[in-house]
């Protein structure tokens, strides 16, 4: 069956999470990149954490409460202004920078975004950006008010597009994303970003362990649940090959 639809997770897949650390690393010197790999780790704790409790809260509110944590549990002293700041650079994420190829390239497919993101972050991020022009969805979770890797969540895609999950491709750098995807029955193609050769050289340079191998080593490797994603590839300008390869 052909691909109908293309819809990519948007926070670490489209958009480069990691470029908050210029902002935090300014507002903190020295603390940047910590603060930003505790920052999301707990974002993406509180939306798990939230969805299993069924307590749901919006998500800028939640990234409101996981910078708070990172901020209290390092000791950093801050006013109000630099909290607002930091917190800004979410609706200005950097691209990554073959994002805009590969969706210009797919554009005979409808694209769409499903993410955890608040309505209106996603809004605000994705006219930022500029994908609001070749975007035809931005799908947040809200209206389910459960997070991803719920089921519920992906039910949205053909909710919003009218496409059947087999004529879905979902792409996530996210390995609980890649794995929740393909547990509901969507095709999957998960960014590997950092590959398990690539890690293995990075340990082997020092006998401890930097900050930043060990967020990759959490949130860069895929999980050990049974599922496996369809494709693996390591950058977006790969997918247009991949879609096209799909329909011979």
């Amino acid at each position: 069956m052909s691909i109908k639809a293309v819809v990519f997770d948007a926070y670490g897949t489209l958009y480069d999470i990691q470029s908050v650390a210029a902002i935090t690393e300014e507002a903190f010197p020295g603390y940047g990149e910590i603060v930003t790999q505790i920052w999301r780790i707990k974002q993406l704790e509180y939306t798990w954490l939230r969805s299993l409790m069924r307590r749901y809260a919006d998500f800028s509110d939640i990234t409101r409460d996981s910078l708070a944590y990172t901020l209290r549990v390092l000791a950093l002293k801050h006013d109000g202004g630099v909290f607002e700041r930091i917190m800004e650079k979410y609706l200005h994420l950097d691209l990554y920078p073959d994002a805009t190829a590969a969706l210009a390239a797919l554009r005979d497919r409808k694209l769409a975004i499903l993410s955890n993101g608040s309505t209106g972050m996603l809004n605000a991020l994705v006219r930022n950006s500029g994908l609001d022009r070749v975007l035809d969805a931005v799908i947040s979770v809200d209206s389910k008010r459960i997070f991803k890797p719920s089921p519920d969540a992906y039910t949205l895609i053909e909710s919003a597009l009218g496409t059947p999950p087999a004529e879905v491709l979902f792409v996530s750098s996210n390995p609980w994303d890649a794995c929740g995807a393909k547990a509901f029955g969507l095709n999957v193609a998960w960014i590997e970003r950092v590959t398990p050769e690539a890690m293995v050289l990075v340990c082997a340079k020092s006998e401890m362990v930097a900050p930043l191998t060990m967020f990759k080593a959490i949130r860069t490797q895929m999980d050990e649940l049974g599922l496996e994603p369809d494709y693996r590839i390591h950058t977006l300008s790969e997918l247009p090959v991949l879609v096209a390869a799909h329909e011979r």
